[in-house]
């Protein structure tokens, strides 16, 4: 049976390599004096950088928009569409999109670029220090259909960086849940970007989501990839890729292509 990850990647196990864009528009961090070129020039290096290196997709995701959003504005889901579209002709790889912590957006951000996938929060409740997320799940596959992106894969979050489980409910009986609702793929997280996942919980999730495929989704380095997918399904990695190993910065070409090696091996000895 062809995977929902095998569909979009063409590959069991891809490593999907985050694509932080400039603050956007509206957010603290924007650099008005560089507009929206200085955005989309950084944004082009490093999906290049990426691509070269030879990642299996990317996730666009508006990190920089600091401090993060239940709701993005029209400006910040309009800029990073915009960015998206003039990166167009140049993304060789399947892409997602994610606009932190926004589902709705997201999703009308991927229906307009062609994106395969969208990354963020759709099922459970969460006390968060962004505030309480209690995404409808219901409400927000009726919207998928209703734009016309039936074919975009939902990945949510069922471990959310910067949060904790309101209900109390195990990793194991939120990871149910979200399969059972139609989730396409399931993402276990740390605290924060960047930050190591709890394997314990990464085999909770694997163990309870049957044919769902179960991602990590934070903290993949060099030196714990093939530990990671020895259980998970795939990788997302960000911060790792970056100059120093700092989310904030641009990637670092030596660590993109030294992690593709190492995720490469660790698939071939499945």
């Amino acid at each position: 049976m062809v995977t929902v990850l095998e569909r979009i990647f063409g590959v069991a196990k891809p490593l999907i390599a985050m694509c932080h864009l400039r603050g956007l528009p509206g957010r603290p961090r924007h650099d008005a004096p560089a507009g929206m070129d200085g955005v989309y020039s950084a944004m082009r290096d490093d999906v290049l950088a990426l691509q070269r290196a030879g990642v299996d997709g990317l996730l666009f995701c508006n990190e920089h928009d600091l401090p993060y959003s239940t709701s993005v504005g029209v400006e910040a889901a309009t800029a990073q569409a915009a960015v998206i579209g003039r990166l167009h002709g140049e993304i060789g790889v399947p892409f997602g999109v994610d606009l932190l912590w926004d589902p709705r957006s997201a999703l009308a951000v991927a229906r307009a670029t062609g994106a395969a996938f969208v990354r963020e929060v759709f099922t459970g409740v969460f006390d968060t220090d962004m505030g309480l997320l209690a995404p409808d799940f219901g409400e927000l596959a009726g919207y998928r259909h209703a734009i016309g992106g039936d074919e975009i894969a939902i990945f949510t979050n069922v471990t959310p960086e910067f949060s904790r489980s309101v209900s109390g409910r195990s990793v194991a009986e939120r990871a149910r849940g979200a399969a059972f609702l139609g989730a396409d793929a399931l993402l276990i997280s740390g605290p924060q970007a960047g930050a190591a996942i709890d394997l314990g919980e990464l085999r909770e999730a694997k163990e309870s989501a049957g044919d769902v495929p179960v991602l990590a989704n934070t903290g993949v380095t060099a030196d714990n990839a093939t530990e990671i997918l020895a259980t998970a399904d795939g990788v997302i990695v960000g911060t790792h890729l970056k100059i120093g190993g700092s989310t904030w910065n641009a990637v670092d070409p030596h660590r993109a292509r030294t992690l593709v090696e190492v995720v490469r091996a660790a698939r071939t000895r499945d």
